[in-house]
């Protein structure tokens, strides 16, 4: 039954779903935090040959989001995907602590590709199922809290486990990460009694945006109707509409990819840049691979600086609303000028010199902010533009763009052709370019909300 009346407070399962993101991602980021060092230092693989592996791994992690959000929008429900893909993610943490060698670190990394992936878009849908037109109030609320638990887990496993690495070697430091997985699946089965389960639509009876799209594809398109007006002939208006949603999402997010590109290059190229600088900072050594922890700490810190001052003030300053789009248009801007930070920096090093660890706290920062500007509000507007019955489906579309980011960065890694600073300074002129692209098509898109217990759009 849908009401206006607010309730106050969140679901109480909802503790479970944030508990179980931190340890999964205390496990995901210990274990690529030490990757590409690992890589190096232990498999002895070239740099340049190490950094297009470890973006390789991270594409397939979010690749595999299409494959966990047909499995649970179809078929099995986000539940059961979770639960069972939580074990093959289980599984490939024990792979890289038991066995040695590139042929188990390949299995490994698949193993956790397909576990990590494959529960990513239903953890982030999930959540959001728990809340009704009571309480969609809070839905912007409870992702700013589950993307801080992401960091919180991120943040520790990402001082711990280069440290492990160093003083107790590849076993244990693989192995930390593992039980921690492990841990995340026995709290998320904890919740199990009190979650809201919304039903895969092969049990419905609605149908998922490939079908949809297949039909527009081949159907006959009617007299001054669009694309989708082909699908009318085999679906009703209702689920054609969807399949316009998930249309209109997706070019927005195609330009997020490059953002994606530059970010996950602190667990990457940044890192091989900090191993040339000077790693101590006011009498305190640290491992090249420990610096990207600025990162969720200031993900951590950020968040509520945002959300209780930095927004009011801009809506209040110059008398206009920080929507989403208008929110991640600023953080793709932002996300440039921390590359040109980062080839500034090298630009020193190039030079001979071997400037303080601590100049990469600038780039952190900028990246951090258009992260949070992005990726944060990505989540909340891949869920609240999707209907019922292609949540996890949508949600896989904006992971995808994570995927493509790393395939282009693992490509051009791989070919070697940028050296040195004009490598970020590349980066740097994509990222303002598709900036320009992504303002433009934000500026003609058509807002949609879907909440859980009102299948039609609220439109805007």
């Amino acid at each position: 039954m849908t009401t206006s009346t607010k309730t106050a407070g969140f679901p109480p399962q909802i503790k479970y779903i944030v508990g179980n993101e931190a340890c999964e991602r205390f496990s995901f980021y210990g274990m690529r935090a030490i990757l590409t060092v690992f890589m190096v230092s232990h498999l002895m693989m070239p740099k340049h040959e190490a950094t297009a592996a470890y973006h390789l791994f991270v594409s397939a992690c979010y690749f595999t989001p299409l494959l966990g959000a047909y499995i649970a929008d179809r078929y099995w429900g986000k539940y059961k995907t979770i639960m069972t893909l939580s074990i093959v993610y289980c599984l490939g943490h024990a792979v890289l602590a038991l066995f040695d060698g590139r042929t188990a670190l390949y299995w490994g990394l698949g193993l956790i590709a397909l576990g990590s992936g494959g529960i990513k878009p239903c953890v982030s849908t999930h959540v959001g199922d728990q809340f009704t037109e009571k309480n969609k109030h809070l839905i912007q609320k409870i992702y700013d809290i589950f993307y801080f638990a992401i960091n919180f887990g991120s943040f520790f496993s990402t001082l711990l486990t280069p440290w492990v690495l160093v003083k107790y070697g590849p076993a244990w430091a693989f192995g930390i990460p593992g039980i921690l997985m492990a841990v995340a699946t026995i709290v998320f089965w904890r919740g199990h009694p009190q979650y809201v389960n919304v039903p895969p639509t092969g049990k419905t009876g609605k149908h998922g945006f490939l079908p949809i799209l297949w039909a527009a594809i081949v159907g006959k398109r009617k007299p001054g109707g669009d694309f989708f007006s082909a699908a009318l002939s085999k679906y009703s208006a209702d689920e054609v509409e969807a399949g316009r949603a998930v249309k209109d999402v997706c070019k927005v997010f195609a330009t997020v990819s490059v953002f994606w590109a530059l970010f996950d290059q602190h667990g990457s190229s940044w890192v091989l840049q900090a191993e040339q600088m000077n790693l101590d900072v006011l009498g305190v050594h640290f491992e090249a691979s420990q610096i990207s922890a600025l990162n969720p700490i200031m993900v951590m810190v950020l968040i509520p600086v945002f959300a209780r001052w930095i927004y009011p003030w801009i809506e209040s300053a110059f008398t206009f609303q920080m929507t989403p789009l208008r929110r991640m248009s600023g953080g793709m801007v932002v996300a440039a000028t921390s590359f040109v930070g980062a080839a500034l920096i090298q630009i020193a090093i190039d030079q001979g010199g071997r400037p303080s660890v601590a100049w990469q706290f600038i780039p952190y920062l900028l990246i951090t902010v258009a992260e949070i500007m992005i990726s944060i509000t990505g989540l909340e507007f891949a869920y609240t533009q999707a209907p019922r019955s292609m949540k996890s489906t949508i949600m896989s579309f904006f992971f995808l763009t994570i995927f493509a980011g790393n395939l282009l960065t693992a490509y051009v890694s791989e070919i070697n052709k940028f050296s040195g600073a004009s490598f970020f300074w590349f980066f740097a002129a994509l990222m303002g370019g598709v900036s320009a692209i992504f303002i433009w098509t934000a500026s003609r898109y058509k807002v949609r909300e879907y909440i859980e217990d009102g299948s039609a759009p609220i439109g805007h």
